[in-house]
């Protein structure tokens, strides 16, 4: 499943992702991003795992094996930016702010605000086709939901 993604993931082309693939690329995505700052905090791999459990239905079981294999794929896939360019074909534009949201609930999942965690943020929001603004409304119900 992984060489596939990651062919996929670095043809000129890509084709669509399927389900299966866009879950797991959204996976990579978030921990990519809980890794930014260079520490993967325990409160941020738990956020994590609470978005794709409530994201997905997943089962513990489930959960472990998309963790694993997220943790794979973020490892050795190409740049962020094929990442965002994958799921903006794969997820509907009004699912993708909620993309944002849970992306910024990692990012304020263990208190602090990096600036490296607010660049990638940025730029995935642009790629995703989200405005400043909308991330910056993401950003603050992701606030909310945190407190």
């Amino acid at each position: 499943m992984l060489s596939n993604i990651i062919k996929n993931l670095t043809t000129p082309k890509p084709s669509p992702l399927t389900q299966d693939d866009a879950r797991l690329a959204l996976a990579a995505l978030l921990i990519r991003i809980a890794k930014t700052d260079g520490h993967f905090d325990p409160q941020e791999s738990k956020q994590i795992d609470q978005i794709l459990i409530k994201r997905y239905d997943l089962t513990s079981q489930e959960l472990s094996k998309l963790r694993d294999e997220a943790l794979s794929l973020e490892a050795i896939a190409p740049d962020t930016v094929r990442f965002t360019r994958a799921l903006k074909e794969a997820v509907a534009y009004e699912e993708r702010t909620h993309l944002i949201e849970a992306l910024w609930s990692v990012v304020l999942a263990d208190g602090v605000r990096e600036d490296e965690e607010n660049a990638l943020l940025r730029l995935v929001a642009s790629l995703l086709g989200i405005s400043d603004k909308e991330s910056a409304l993401a950003r603050l119900r992701a606030q909310k939901k945190l407190i």
